[in-house]
């Protein structure tokens, strides 16, 4: 099973090494094919240009935003995302072909680790980060079959850099939450096995049914905190000002995500992650974005400013006013589950009234009249 898995691994990596091309080809051309590009764009230039394309900021913010998170001395969530993902997931999407040759004896415990390496470390570093590729691809594969995953499995993914996996693994693991909105958990400390969850606990990826789609959660995710620190009402000209940075435009088909307009406005509507309704009295007319029940169900406004806060290197009250509204969201969700208890605890009740004065109706008496 992981010979098959590291065999189709090459399926996953065309199908995103087309993510930096496209964007590329849109920016030059619309008259070539996805595939010419990617063919004819080395590895090299698409990984170093990818940071300015495609993934160079997940959770973009608007800039009013920007304004209120600067304006209270607290560092940019975009600069934090990008601070994470710029090498990273350029490298999990345009993955490489780099010598192996140069390594370093530095044991790696962490990315600060790989940050802090000298310049004659570079190879290393180049060879570190195509093992995080290759992880992100074979991980991908593994949420696919829905397969629990071993340390030994990806030990082997990794091959010759099995020293550093801690810091593979910590890297891998940053590129799937950001990305696909995957999170790697650890099920079993002793057999060190692992389990891929979708982040927040959102249960719908987005995913076809067939093997060549990917998790859209991550995409998700990103709307999603757009509207929350956006003051929980987006107008849509703010979220296709965040997709376009991220290279996806309306009418446009985009390789992973397909066509965005109908994903964000049709289908995650649909699927009640999302509510798009017209601006009251708009003329001509407007719309905006809300969360929907769904997402109000599965996940809080404190889940997403903890991730966010995470992808920063801080805390969820170093954004004072993104926590004010986070806290007031958690006291109204624990009021709900006490009224819900309480409903619940009623109605138990009833029904106990209700089958003892059944039971007092049944009476032998009753028995001999009916015979």
């Amino acid at each position: 099973m992981l010979q098959e898995g590291l065999q189709s691994e090459s399926r996953v990596w065309s199908l995103l090494s087309a993510l930096i091309p496209e964007s590329q080809e849109e920016e030059a051309s619309t008259s070539s094919s996805f595939s010419s590009t990617s063919s004819s764009s080395s590895p090299s230039s698409a990984s170093s240009s990818s940071p300015s394309s495609f993934l160079s900021s997940h959770f973009v913010i608007p800039s009013t935003i920007k304004e209120v998170s600067g304006a209270v001395g607290t560092p940019s969530l975009l600069q934090g995302s990008q601070r994470v993902c710029s090498s990273h997931i350029a490298m999990a999407v345009t993955p490489s072909i780099k010598s192996d040759q140069g390594s370093s004896s530095q044991d790696g415990k962490g990315p600060s680790t790989l940050q802090s390496l000298p310049v004659t470390g570079s190879l290393f570093k180049d060879a570190i980060e195509d093992k995080v590729a290759d992880l992100v691809g074979f991980l991908l594969l593994k949420y696919h079959t829905k397969e629990l995953i071993t340390k030994v499995e990806m030990l082997i993914v990794i091959k010759d850099y099995q020293d550093h996996f801690p810091v593979i693994l910590s890297q891998a693991s940053e590129c799937l939450q950001l990305v696909f909105g995957i999170d790697v958990k650890e099920l079993d400390p002793i057999s060190h096995s692992y389990v891929l969850v979708n982040t927040l606990g959102l249960t719908y990826n987005g995913m076809l049914s067939d093997d060549q789609s990917v998790p859209k959660t991550g995409l998700l995710i990103n709307i999603l905190s757009v509207i929350f620190m956006d003051g929980n009402c987006s107008p849509e000209q703010n979220i296709w000002e965040v997709l376009s940075v991220m290279g996806l435009c309306a009418g446009r088909k985009h390789f992973i995500y397909g066509e965005p307009r109908e994903l964000i406005t049709k289908v995650w509507v649909q699927e009640g992650y999302l509510e798009y309704r017209q601006v009251a009295n708009s003329d001509p007319a407007r719309h905006e974005f809300l969360w929907g029940p769904r997402a109000h169900a599965e996940t809080s406004k404190m889940k997403i400013l903890e991730l966010l806060a995470k992808i920063n290197g801080t805390i969820p009250n170093a954004f004072p006013i993104l926590y004010e509204d986070a806290l007031r969201d958690e006291e109204k969700r624990s009021q709900a589950r006490v009224a819900a208890r309480a409903s619940s605890r009623v109605r138990a009740s009833g029904r106990v009234r209700a089958t003892g004065r059944a039971r007092a109706r049944v009476t032998p008496n009753s028995f001999c009249r009916h015979k």
